[in-house]
C-alpha cells in the first residue's frame, strides 16, 4: 500500500505541473471505458489492458485476458467502479504529458491509444491477500532474513539475485545471492538502513545501501529510453565505480 500511496502523491504533483484538459478524440475513448464498467463488461474492460498488469508486490501480477476476467471483482471493487462511473471525461480525466492520461490524482493510467497500463487503487480483497502473501513469504527465505514488513522488490541481474525488504520506518534491507543460489540459504551479504530516493517526477527512484565505503544502489526505472531496463545494479567504492548491472524486476 506504501507504494500506492507514494504513486498517488506523485501523480498529484505531476498533475498539478503538467495536467491538461483532455482533448473530445481522448474523451470518447474515456467514455467508452466508463459505460463498460457501469455496465459490468468485464471482457471489454480485459480487451484494453495492456498485459502484465502489475499489481502492488507480492501480488501476482496480472498476466493476460482470462486472468484479468477472473480477477475483475477482485480489483475493481464498488469504491473503483463507483469513481469511474461518477467521472467526467472532460472535467475529472486530464492528460499528463508523454505519460498518459490519468483519472482524478492517478487511480487508472490509460495511454493515448486507449490501452489501461494502470491501475493504482487497492481493494479490500487486495490488501487481505498482500498480508496473506507477505506472512507466506516470510516462510520461504533464510531465517536470517525472514523479519520484514512487506517485501519491495527481487532483482535479478546476469550474476545476482538481489532481495529488498522494507524493515518499517523507512529503512530497507539488500540481500544478495549468486544467481544460482535460492533464496532459502543463508545470503552471501546483508545491507540495513537503506534509504528510498526518488528521481524526478515520473516515478523512477532508486534505494541506496552504504557498507563501509561501497554504495550499493539498486534504480528502478519507471520511465526511460525505449530500450531501457527495469531496474539496474550500480556498485561504486568511494568515486570509483565496480559494477554497473542490468536488472530484471522478477514478478511474483
Amino acid at each position: 500500500m506504501k507504494k500506492l500511496i507514494y504513486i498517488a502523491l506523485l501523480v498529484f504533483s505531476v498533475h498539478n505541473a503538467v495536467g491538461q484538459d483532455l482533448k473530445p478524440e481522448y474523451q470518447k475513448f474515456i467514455k467508452t471505458f466508463i459505460d463498460n464498467v457501469k455496465n459490468n463488461k468485464k471482457e471489454a474492460v480485459a480487451n484494453i489492458i495492456r498485459y502484465p498488469l502489475n499489481r502492488d508486490y507480492p501480488i501476482p501480477s496480472v498476466k493476460n485476458k482470462a486472468d484479468f476476467i477472473k480477477r475483475y471483482d477482485q480489483i475493481f471493487d464498488a469504491d473503483l467502479k463507483n469513481e469511474i462511473i461518477k467521472s467526467n471525461p472532460a472535467k475529472d480525466w486530464s492528460q499528463v504529458g508523454w505519460r498518459g492520461i490519468m483519472l482524478n490524482q492517478g487511480s487508472i493510467w490509460i495511454d493515448e491509444d486507449g490501452r489501461l497500463i494502470t491501475i493504482n487503487h487497492q481493494s479490500k480483497y487486495e490488501e487481505d491477500l498482500k498480508n496473506k502473501l507477505i506472512k507466506s513469504d516470510k516462510a520461504k527465505v533464510h531465517s536470517s532474513i525472514a523479519k520484514f514488513k512487506e517485501p519491495v522488490y527481487i532483482l535479478e541481474t546476469s550474476k545476482f539475485r538481489i532481495r529488498i525488504d522494507d524493515l518499517g520506518n523507512n529503512n530497507y534491507r539488500y540481500a544478495s545471492w549468486s544467481i544460482k543460489q535460492k533464496m532459502t540459504e543463508k545470503p552471501d551479504l546483508i545491507i540495513t538502513n537503506g534509504k528510498w530516493i526518488q528521481d524526478g517526477s515520473g516515478g523512477n527512484h532508486h534505494i541506496e545501501f552504504k557498507k563501509g565505503n561501497y554504495v550499493y544502489d539498486c534504480d528502478i526505472i519507471v520511465l526511460g529510453e525505449k530500450d531501457s531496463p527495469p531496474a539496474r545494479l550500480i556498485i561504486t567504492q568511494g568515486d570509483k565505480e565496480i559494477l554497473n548491472q542490468d536488472a530484471i524486476i522478477v514478478p511474483r
